[in-house]
């Protein structure tokens, strides 16, 4: 691990003169052009422009009240599709039903109004006629060039509404039909972005200097992400399933997804600053942004190929200047810190999120559940119980899981067993399914809940919670070795003492040895994300023993797991996120054909354990370590694990 000293903080911004800002950009309020003229449609770009700094500014209301002051009818084509947006947004902050229906309302409303802007279809006689003399026009790239730049626009609106409306659909409606019928969508969706990306291309290909001028920046910055953001999805489905989706003529190529997210604002590997300034960027240029930073700081949760967390860390910087105030960069910032194992400035960020916008209260449970993660990655387990209390009172995400969350920083953390008790017997009831489905972390936790009201204990549920929500991985070094190994090891010491024929011994067995093993992982080798001060302790210093040791140390735990493995009677997926860490570790020390072993391992299916009732099947979190272990497979000797 290299030692670096960390970068600056990207929330202490610099002085006046270093700011980003855009003189081109009047404090007061565009003028809009009454009554409204669909030929002039894009002259309402710069009020939704407007709209937008507002937004993403914190002043979510301000943001609202101007586009309702703007168009109260909803009858124009970017006001329409915007506002739809910023609902969007509040829908899938709150999860509430009244907001998803509010959401459905206005992305249809959005929709609607595009189809009215769009360029009416050939009909069926012309576009068989398109096929054979190509010169009518009537589809792909000669059909979006016989378009108006208004009617080009539309059909990039159109597109985007249908995105939304799908999204929101699938959430709300909760069964596989409505999914089915949402995906067609997506496809339409898809479609349309690759058509209108392929004009891009089409055109600055055939331009003197490689880039169209007559292609105006707003309808560009829409087009990149679309395809950026349709592309970059298609990357991240499973491969069997990829398979699949590319005999239809699709394909999810994840370096040319992020480059064309990239083109909208110029950012470059090789650049600190982006090559777009604001006085000529595209309406949809900050979206880019995020959708890079959700990539980077989120999605790298579940995948390793493309993840550049410096890239990350130059769009927030940037950002950081540009909306100072802004709570998705704090957000972000948070995020970022907390990849760098320093969850004190990770909880700085996300506190400071909730000072600069009290709007949108469902915001602030954002920054509740990262925090309450930060917490658990310093293992203040009673300071990660407040946040999930703050959780549980107010938000409507996942219950279940706030609720558990609760219960287990109550067993763990010294507070009241009675009513841990009292929170366990309500989390199998608060479950709830997304499109039909239950929630994986949801069966989990009502699982783990039965478990603990049947034997009236639990093993370290709050450090195996802390595993899942990766905040062992980000947690400083010191930390893992000064308090989180030292409750494993006391757990350790306790079962010696206890009758292992009893109920569910070698359940809380294994999973202390499982913990163990990922405790001496990091410590031998910490997330490669991470920054360690110069002056940290050394591993020595912390551990009393040296790196080598204690990846040995990690390896004899997961062993030990192996061996008593077929002996656990409900918490089979011990078994199988071993497997993934010793793969894990396995690539830290350069032993890559014994990673791939252990990475094929779980992907092939096989039953690595068996229960003592002899039945094999299914087994926590089991789709979600398979996304983890692809990943890994296809990161392998390209970048650490």
């Amino acid at each position: 691990m290299t030692i670096v000293s960390p970068p600056p903080l990207p929330l202490e911004l610099p002085n006046e003169k270093e700011k980003v800002t855009d003189e081109s950009t009047s404090s007061t309020e565009p003028p809009v052009k009454i009554p409204y003229d669909t030929n002039g449609a894009l002259d309402d770009i710069p009020g939704v422009a407007h709209a937008l700094e507002l937004f993403l500014n914190s002043h979510m209301f301000e943001s609202e009240d101007y586009c309702l002051r703007s168009d109260p009818k909803m009858e124009r084509l970017y006001f329409s599709t915007g506002y739809g947006l910023i609902q969007c947004v509040k829908a899938f902050m709150s999860y509430a039903d009244e907001d998803i229906l509010a959401g459905i309302g206005n992305t249809k409303q959005g929709n609607l109004i595009a189809m009215q802007h769009r360029k009416k279809a050939a009909s069926f006689t012309s576009r068989l006629a398109g096929y054979v003399v190509s010169s009518l026009n009537t589809t792909g790239v000669g059909f979006i060039k016989s378009m108006t730049p208004v009617e080009r626009h539309a059909e990039l609106v159109y597109a985007d509404s249908l995105f939304e409306k799908a999204l929101l659909g699938v959430v709300y409606s909760g069964d596989w039909l409505a999914f089915i019928k949402e995906a067609l969508n997506m496809r339409t969706t898809i479609n349309i972005y690759r058509v209108l990306y392929k004009f891009i291309t089409t055109m600055d290909e055939a331009a003197p200097s490689g880039y169209d001028e007559s292609i105006d920046i707003h309808f560009r910055s829409g087009v990149y992400l679309g395809a950026g953001m349709s592309t970059l999805i298609l990357s991240l489905m499973p491969s069997k399933l990829l398979t699949i989706i590319e005999l239809f003529g699709y394909h999810g190529d994840r370096a040319e997804a992020l480059s064309i997210l990239c083109k909208a604002g110029g950012w470059t590997s090789t650049s600190d600053e982006p090559s777009i300034p604001i006085s000529e960027e595209g309406l949809r240029r900050p979206i880019c942004d995020m959708s890079l930073m959700v990539f980077h700081l989120v999605l790298s949760s579940y995948t390793f190929e493309g993840v550049d967390v410096q890239m990350a860390d130059k769009i927030i910087q940037w950002n950081a200047r540009r909306y100072p105030n802004g709570v998705f960069f704090l957000f972000a910032a948070g995020r970022l810190a907390l990849m760098r194992s320093q969850p004190e400035e990770s909880i700085r960020c996300y506190t400071r999120a909730m000072e600069v916008q009290s709007q949108y209260r469902n915001l602030h449970h954002v920054s509740f559940w990262e925090i309450a993660i930060a917490q658990l990655a310093l293992w203040d387990v009673k300071g990660s119980l407040e946040r999930w209390r703050d959780l549980e009172r107010e938000a409507t995400w996942s219950k279940a899981i706030y609720t558990y969350g609760m219960a287990v920083c109550l067993l763990e953390g010294g507070g009241d067993p009675k009513e841990a008790k009292a929170l366990m017997e309500k989390v199998p009831n608060l479950r709830q399914k997304i499109a039909g489905k239950s929630i994986p972390m949801e069966k989990l936790v009502a699982r783990k809940a039965r478990k603990f009201l049947g034997q009236g204990r639990l093993a370290l549920p709050a450090l195996e919670i802390a595993y899942l929500f990766l905040a062992i991985t980000h947690a400083p070094r010191e930390v893992v070795a000064k308090k989180m190994l030292v409750e494993v090891l006391d757990c350790l010491k306790e079962l010696d003492t206890k009758d292992k024929k009893s109920v569910g011994y070698w359940d809380d067995f294994c999973l202390a040895k499982f913990l163990e093993g990922v405790c001496m992982r990091y410590i031998a080798y910490p997330d490669p994300d991470a920054i360690i001060p110069p002056d940290a302790p050394s591993v020595i210093e912390l551990a009393g023993i040296s790196e080598n040791d204690a990846a040995k140390a990690a390896v004899s735990a997961f062993e030990d797991v192996f061996r008593f493995g077929p002996k656990i009677e409900l918490d089979h997926h011990i078994v199988y996120h071993t497997h993934y860490e010793l793969g894990r570790l396995l690539a830290c020390q350069g032993k890559e054909d014994e990673a791939r072993t252990q990475f094929h391992l779980i992907l092939s299916g096989k039953y690595l354990e068996v229960g003592s009732s002899g039945k094999k099947g299914r087994y926590s979190m089991e789709n979600a370590l398979h996304m983890r272990t692809h990943a890994a497979l296809e990161a392998l000797g390209k970048r650490n694990l």
